[in-house]
Parts: structure tokens; C-alpha cells; sequence
């Protein structure tokens, strides 16, 4: 390096000479200014004495005649000129060689990352959103197999004996009117969630296998009057008296006879499987998307006038779950499975002509009601009160609501209770 110390330039005398010199020479006493290296190499100024090495090679006899030539430093060997010559070209040339196979080492000996596992926890699954339909009987939101399914019509006897009946509260749209000798009786529909206590069932009419026709349900019932079971067979209706396929219904020990025969939603489905029931086609009810309560109600109170005080019918608004809290005899109708008040969110009064047909068994005389054409319907939903009309082209056709303008009555979504009165003055209510 450029801050090493050089050798003192001596003159050069022979190599004996020198020995000699030094054998004669006495040693020197210690020198106060002597340096140690580190502070010779601070000195610039500061000459040291060649070594012995340097000295001899000095007065070889192959170099005794040419001066000794002072070292090229590595600073001065690399320096180039311009224009360039064969130095400078060389070193172009290796330069280039050298860059080319660094890049190229570069490029093909890459080291790759490494790749390290690491464990994620897998996110859980949420739960498929189910896929709902508005039911074809009561509008309310169900998994679309249900519309698939078949629709089953009731017969469900109201005799005081009969009170409480199971499972009404379950049905979609309920049918009410008087069978004979006063004594009101039920066709209640149900899609194939319904109850798995189910009864009393009791027998036919032909203005119930009318409504249950408009479903093309199945129908369930024990036995039937005279011209009830006709029209089931004239009229191609999907049977399902008790009277031919007993192992769907039981008789309960816990009531007498005829109010002891019950049945499930369960049993009647595999009644109409094995019988090839399937899909009920009709046109449901018209129904809002959506239900809004007046504010405030104008029909709190609901009494329809049926055959006397054991049968006739009360109704008192419910704001809560905006429904109507039904009464029957002047007690609150139960449902024996869940000991609740029966509350359909939709009432209706069919205003229909009622006549007397034959006597039964009992000499009691068959209601004979005009189930077909139209008449006057009342209609009660969110607290209001709405005048319209009725109409059902034939036996086989569903009824259908009209407002007083003619246009589709829509009805809220839930359970429709529509009872067949006499006369208009039959119904009545309050705010």
C-alpha cells in the first residue's frame, strides 16, 4: 500500500563487505528514539533500514550492474488509456466474461424460497339458508316440498262431547257450518305438517266435500249421509273414509263413541301415498306479501249468530300478534294438544242460503247449504272490517273473495277461518 515503509537506498558494496563490516562492528547501545512499528508507520518522514534479506538480494552479482527498479503499485498496473489497446482490451474482454457468467449463474442457480407448512384452521361452514316458498294453503313461508305434497281435508265433529278437538290450531284454512240439528262441524285443511292428534272425526256433507274439492285434498271422514257419499263416488273425490282403511284412525278410550275416533297427519299422508294421492292442484287464496294492523282497529269485537248460544261464535282482537282470539259457546275455543286459544289471523263470513234436507238417523233434518255462484262475504283482518263478495263457479272450483269493486280480496298469510252463515244480519261487529 501507498503509507507502506520502504527501505533505505543504500550504496551497494559486496556481500562479504558487508559480513565483515558487521563482525568488526561493537553492538550499539539502546537508542533513545527507537520507534516501535506502529509509530514508524505514523511517521511519512521516517526512513528504516533495509533488512538483511533485502540487502543481500540487493548485491547479487546478476543485479550488481542494473539500479534497482522501485515496485509498480497495483493502482498504476490497472490503469487504462484512450483510445483503448490490447490492455485495455483484454481487460474489457474479462470484465465482460466475468459480469456474463455471474449473471448467468444469477439466473439459473436462483436460490427458491422456502416453503414452510403452516396449519390453518379451516373457517366453519355456516349452515346452507333454507329456501322457502309461500305455502299454497296459507301463505306463510315452507320449505318448497310442502307444496309438493298433498292437501288433507278433516271432518272435525264440535258437539259439546267433542270439546276440546285436537289439533285445529294446525290447520291452514278451516270450514265452519252447521250439520244438523244445530250442531256446527268443521272441515279443517291441513298441508303434510299437521298435528299427530288429530280428531274427533266424524262423518260427511256435501257442501264440506264442495270446499275440500276446491283443494283437491283428500278427504277424511267416518261414513257420511245418504248424498255426502254419492258425490264422493260420482264426483271422483280422494277418499279416505275411516269405514274403508280403519288402520289409519283409532278409537281413544278416554271419550265415548261416536266422539272417540282420532287419526295423524302422518297416517293419512301414507293412506294417500299407498292410494297415489299426490300433489294437490288448486289455486291457493290470494294473499299479501305483507300484514299491516290498522291504527287503530275498527272491528275489535266479531260475533256471528249460528244456531243458539251452545254454537254461536265470538271474536276479540288480538293487537299483539294481530289475529282474533275465537270464542265458541261462549268459551274460548282450546286446542286439546297445546291447551291454547285457537287465534286465526283472517275471518270470514260466507253469507249462503240454508235450507233443510232429509232427516237422519236420529230425525234430526240435514242442513242442505247453496255452496255454488256467489253472495255476500265479510272479511276480517288487521283489525278491519272489509265487505265484498263471494264466488264459486261449481263444485269443483275454489271460492274466491272479491272487494266491493270486484278485484281480489287479498288475505294476510296464516290460518283462514271461514264460517257460512244464513243471512247478513248474522254478522256483527265492533270497534
Amino acid at each position: 500500500m501507498d503509507n507502506d515503509v520502504r527501505p533505505v537506498k543504500r550504496p551497494t558494496q559486496s556481500l562479504r563487505a558487508s559480513i565483515d563490516a558487521r563482525n568488526q562492528t561493537t553492538p550499539t547501545p539502546a537508542d533513545p528514539t527507537f520507534q516501535t512499528p506502529d509509530e514508524v508507520a505514523a511517521s511519512d518522514d521516517i526512513e528504516q533500514p533495509a533488512t538483511l534479506v533485502e540487502q543481500v538480494n540487493t548485491e547479487l552479482p546478476a543485479d550488481a550492474s542494473k539500479p534497482k527498479q522501485p515496485p509498480t503499485s497495483w493502482k498504476t498496473k490497472l490503469k487504462l488509456s484512450w483510445p483503448p489497446g490490447k490492455k485495455e482490451w483484454i481487460v474489457l474482454g474479462v470484465a465482460l466474461l466475468l459480469i456474463g457468467g455471474g449473471l448467468t449463474w444469477a439466473l439459473t442457480h436462483h436460490t427458491k424460497p422456502v416453503v414452510r407448512a403452516v396449519a390453518v384452521k379451516a373457517k366453519p361452514k355456516a349452515p346452507p339458508q333454507p329456501t322457502t316458498v309461500p305455502s299454497n294453503l296459507t301463505g306463510l313461508p315452507v320449505n318448497p316440498a310442502v307444496n309438493e305434497g298433498p292437501i288433507t281435508g278433516v271432518m272435525i265433529e264440535n258437539s259439546l262431547a267433542a270439546r276440546p278437538q285436537s289439533g285445529l290450531s294446525n290447520a291452514g284454512v278451516v270450514f265452519e257450518a252447521i250439520a244438523e240439528g244445530g250442531v256446527t262441524r268443521f272441515l279443517a285443511l291441513f298441508d303434510n305438517q299437521g298435528p299427530n292428534s288429530l280428531g274427533p272425526v266424524r262423518s260427511a256433507r256435501p257442501y264440506y266435500v264442495q270446499w275440500a274439492m276446491g283443494f283437491d285434498a283428500g278427504y277424511a271422514h267416518v261414513g257420511g249421509s245418504p248424498d255426502a257419499l254419492a258425490d264422493i263416488r260420482s264426483w271422483g273425490v280422494k277418499d279416505l273414509d275411516q269405514f274403508a282403511n280403519g288402520g289409519s284412525y283409532t278409537r281413544i278410550s278416554s271419550r265415548d263413541a261416536p266422539h272417540n275416533v282420532y287419526t295423524s297427519m302422518t297416517a293419512l299422508n301414507e293412506l294417500e301415498a299407498k292410494k297415489g294421492y299426490g300433489k294437490s292442484n288448486f289455486t291457493g287464496f290470494v294473499r299479501k306479501a305483507k300484514e299491516q294492523a290498522a291504527k287503530p282497529p275498527t272491528a275489535r269485537s266479531i260475533d256471528f249468530t249460528m244456531s243458539g248460544p251452545l254454537y254461536n261464535v265470538h271474536y276479540d282482537y288480538n293487537p299483539t300478534f294481530n289475529s282474533y282470539n275465537r270464542s265458541v259457546g261462549g268459551q274460548p275455543h282450546l286446542d286439546a294438544n297445546t291447551g291454547k286459544m285457537l287465534s286465526p289471523k283472517v275471518v270470514i263470513a260466507i253469507v249462503l242460503n240454508l235450507s233443510q234436507g232429509e232427516l237422519d238417523a236420529s230425525g234430526a233434518y240435514y242442513s242442505t247449504y247453496q255452496t255454488t255462484g256467489s253472495g255476500t262475504v265479510y272479511v276480517f283482518q288487521d283489525g278491519t272490517e272489509i265487505a265484498g263478495s263471494w264466488t264459486k263457479v261449481d263444485s269443483k272450483s275454489q271460492i274466491t273473495f272479491a272487494d266491493s269493486s270486484g278485484k281480489p280480496l287479498p288475505l294476510n298469510p296464516g290460518q283462514t277461518w271461514i264460517t257460512a252463515v244464513s243471512d247478513t244480519s248474522k254478522v256483527s261487529s265492533a270497534p
